[in-house]
């Protein structure tokens, strides 16, 4: 293979395909955000200890938006239809993948703010005594 077909190759979006990188991309991001969204409502729940959960489900939150726009900008750019190899399907994939990454790290963060209010209130207890 010539220098010149590698550039060409390289610049129609790699070996993969046309547009299979994007939606790759997409859903690889997605499969992050979820995973850092399921740590952060462990660590939320108290039953994996390190780290801090509020950190990590801003980050889940983080992730699956950004997924959800690298799936959708692809959606919006690509050609053809399903089929084709322009990696729309898995750019249909990314976005639920997305969305649950936000999900999840809402969830987290609500817990987690929950489970500080709950911590703090007992700790006054201690220290004042009820207050009903």
């Amino acid at each position: 293979m010539s220098p010149t077909d590698v550039l060409t190759v390289a610049a129609e979006g790699g070996a993969i395909g046309d547009g299979r990188t994007g939606a790759v991309l997409a859903l690889c991001v997605g499969l992050v955000g979820v995973a850092l969204g399921r740590l952060a409502l462990l660590r939320a729940a108290g039953r994996f200890s390190t780290g801090n959960a509020r950190t990590g489900a801003v980050s889940a939150i983080a992730v699956g938006l950004v997924c959800t726009g690298l799936a959708a900008l692809h959606l919006a750019t690509s050609s053809g239809g399903p089929g084709t190899g322009n990696g729309m399907v898995g750019a249909v994939m990314a976005i639920p993948l997305g969305l649950i990454a936000m999900i999840l790290g809402r969830r987290a963060l609500t817990h987690s703010r929950r489970s500080e209010r709950t911590a703090d209130r007992s700790e006054r207890e201690r220290e004042f005594g009820p207050t009903s």
